[in-house]
């Protein structure tokens, strides 16, 4: 199946819904050719029956159909039905693999449909994404935010280097690039929060071309606005990570079990690409690609997806409120507070909830929020406040119809404790930046991260660090005499003994 608008033109398998082939700009294709046309640019889930090995399944379409195609969009589709008879391999899931082209979009969105029904098999699904794989003579730089791009190394630099405590970080021994020489290359090092990870992918030298991922929304991810994930790593490899137990483990909710009906869509994403050949192409190019990403926010949600399951913006509601604190017996605004409708649960339940859709804002100065576009369902409303502990739940559950507006009117949040604050050690703002974070082995650095200290923790074997600062005995902190920002370490690590706080 091949879809063009005259700007890109897009290759797909029929009926299995692999993208094979994506032309731009005199490239023919973007896309890795030297690999299999089934993984060059693919969905997969990770799922597994417990007590059983992980099974790794591309959603391989079995039919194929054209959604709709006239002089301004083409929509395509191609699904995959579950019953018993099938393969044991094959997840338990009816999947419809859905594709956009637009009439002058130089790109592509692609967004699923999956589904199980009630009395299906009970299974874990670990992992669900979308990968594109790109032509490695090609693509070289990276970009992923403002700060953090970067030239990469090869896969064939990763396979000459040094393995080091796992598989995924590698010692750059004998890189193509000299420059590149004593690096360590780990792609957990790009991970970013879903928040902060709108927009990444990498630029070709040859004819400067680009290729992004915009995420314009993470209501469809796992985990929450501060989950991190994976983003953009060597390969090339670009993603989009819709759930995953990546820094969460097995606590994050991935179990479907008989008695459970679920459906959910993933995306739409937008695959933009774009070209400049002017001098300075990668900031020309990455600050275009910054410019798309807004155009695709501010249009969210989609009015063209075709899909009854995608409600577009006259079928989501708002939900708006003011949040203040009383504590200590005093009132104060819920500055800044993060602010979240996700799936019944516990207080700070979200962060673990993987099987419906979250929405977050963050209120204003004086504690006024407003949570837009929501998708009909039952939620609880859920908040933490930068600077207080503990997690906020709104007491009653709230049923939002399509298209209604709801005003909550003023929320208390009493933070926990047992008496009066009579010292603190760091601040309570899910982020452990303020403390302690050593330099790496000058031996095991990633440069990337050299002199960004909210990324420092990012680099490898920190954790190692520690047993090197304190070789006989554990952590000692004395409230009132130390300074968190230099005697605390940044992360708990496994020790013998234990950290002990004199005051």
């Amino acid at each position: 199946v091949v879809i063009d608008n005259g700007i890109v033109e897009v290759t797909l398998s029929k009926p299995k819904g692999f993208v094979t082939g994506v032309k731009y700009k005199g490239i023919n294709n973007v896309l890795d050719i030297q690999d299999s046309e089934d993984n060059r640019g693919y969905w997969d889930v990770v799922w597994y029956k417990p007590g059983r090995v992980d099974i790794f399944d591309r959603m391989e379409g079995t039919n194929y159909t054209v959604i709709m195609a006239d002089e301004n969009q083409v929509e395509v589709s191609f699904t995959r039905r579950w019953d018993v008879s099938i393969d044991s391999n094959i997840v338990p899931l009816n999947i419809d693999k859905r594709f956009i082209m637009r009439r002058g979009s130089s790109g592509f969105y692609a967004y699923a449909i999956l589904e199980r029904l009630e009395g299906w098999p009970d299974v874990n699904m670990d992992q669900i994404r979308i990968v594109f794989k790109l032509q490695t003579n090609k693509f070289n730089y990276m970009a992923i935010s403002d700060k953090k791009q970067r030239i990469m190394p090869t896969l064939e630099d990763r396979a000459r280097g040094q393995p080091l405590a796992y598989p995924e970080a590698v010692l750059l021994t004998h890189p193509s690039n000299p420059q590149l020489t004593g690096e360590v290359d780990d792609k957990y090092e790009y991970s970013m929060e879903h928040k902060e990870s709108k927009l990444y992918g990498w630029i070709s030298d040859d004819k400067s071309v680009g290729f992004w991922m915009i995420r314009p929304s993470d209501e469809f991810c796992n985990g929450g606005p501060i989950k991190q994930d994976l983003t953009s790593h060597a390969g090339p490899i670009v993603l989009s990570m819709f759930t995953s137990t990546h820094y969460g483990g097995k606590d994050i909710n991935t179990q479907y079990r008989k008695e459970e009906q679920w459906k959910k869509v993933f995306g739409p994403v937008f695959i933009y690409l774009n070209s400049n050949r002017a001098n300075g192409a990668y900031k020309t190019l990455w600050k275009d690609a910054k410019r798309q990403m807004s155009i695709e926010v501010e249009s969210w949600p989609y009015d063209f997806p075709q899909s009854k399951d995608f409600p577009h913006s006259n079928n989501r509601a708002t939900v708006e409120g003011q949040l203040i604190i009383h504590d200590e017996g005093v009132s104060k605004l819920a500055s800044s507070a993060h602010v979240g409708l996700a799936a019944p649960g516990d207080a700070g339940s979200w962060q673990f909830e993987s099987k419906g859709y979250q929405f977050w804002t963050r209120a204003n100065k004086k504690g006024f929020f407003s949570i837009k576009n929501v998708r009909a369902g039952i939620y609880n409303l859920y908040a933490w406040v930068p600077g207080f502990i503990g997690n906020y739940m709104y007491k009653w559950r709230i049923s939002i119809k399509q298209g209604s507006k709801i005003i909550l009117g003023v929320l208390k949040y009493i933070p926990p404790r047992n008496g009066p604050t009579l010292w603190e050690i760091g601040i309570p703002n899910r982020s452990a930046t303020e403390f302690f974070i050593p330099d790496p082995k000058p031996t095991l650095e990633n440069k990337l991260f050299i002199n960004k200290p909210h990324d420092k923790f990012r680099q490898y074997g920190l954790w190692d660090r520690y047993s090197n600062l304190f070789p006989s005995n554990d952590l000692i902190y004395h409230v009132g005499k130390g300074n968190y920002t230099q005697d605390w370490f940044f992360a708990h690590v496994p020790s013998l003994k234990i950290w002990q706080n004199f005051f």
